[in-house]
């Protein structure tokens, strides 16, 4: 792997982090349409950082998946789930942060017989997100696992960013189980957190070792 090659990796995965952060920092709370009026322009730049995120976080993965690569190339496997996940927050960001506030701004003088309809729009694209939410949890959660496990079959990287990982993993299960919401924006931002902790160790693995 060159060595420009994994420090462009390494911070392509710190700035697809910080934008992650910012995003879920930003991010304001759902609520009626008037308080989703109220809080458009936020959500629109909040939901643009975040897919913004994903460009920088794709070429990350890429990086990091031939970091660990092997004879099997399974770390490509992981990509293939990585790259999954990311399709379905683009897409939650593009309905949440974009579509949502641009409909509601065009619906803000609407007739009152016809505010149910209105109501029912959301509500039906509300539900597609929470959708594309889960997808995105398993699919990333999968990705992650396959890293973790391939960083300590293999013996490289890290062992323990292996283990890390995989406990990560391990907690978002056992929260599942426990039917723990993953998709409010507390919950939400609780799994991201965890995931870019992950993701932020392996940046800093990328560029500290630029030889490897």
């Amino acid at each position: 792997m060159a060595p420009a090659f994994r420090k462009l990796s390494g911070y392509s995965l710190l700035i697809g982090s910080l934008l992650m952060v910012l995003t879920m920092l930003l991010h304001p709370s759902g609520g009626d349409i008037e308080h989703i009026l109220q809080i458009s322009r936020v959500a629109i730049i909040s939901h643009s950082l975040g897919i913004l995120s994903t460009v920088f976080t794709a070429y990350g993965f890429y990086g990091l998946a031939s970091a660990i690569m092997t004879q099997s190339r399974i770390s490509f496997l992981g990509l293939s789930f990585a790259g999954f996940a990311l399709v379905a927050v683009l897409l939650a960001a593009l309905l949440n942060g974009l579509v949502l506030p641009m409909y509601v701004m065009q619906q803000s003088g609407i007739a009152e017989e016809n505010l149910e309809t209105v109501k029912l729009i959301i509500n039906y694209g509300i539900t597609i997100n929470a959708a594309l939410d889960y997808v995105f949890i398993t699919g990333y959660s999968i990705a992650m696992l396959i890293w973790s496990f391939g960083m300590l079959r293999a013996g490289k990287f890290s062992n323990w960013l292996g283990i890390w990982g995989i406990t990560l993993v391990g907690i978002s299960v056992a929260a599942a189980l426990f039917q723990l919401n993953f998709i409010s924006v507390t919950g939400f931002t609780v799994y991201v957190i965890g995931i870019v902790s992950w993701i932020v160790s392996a940046a800093i693995i990328l560029l500290k070792n630029p030889l490897q």
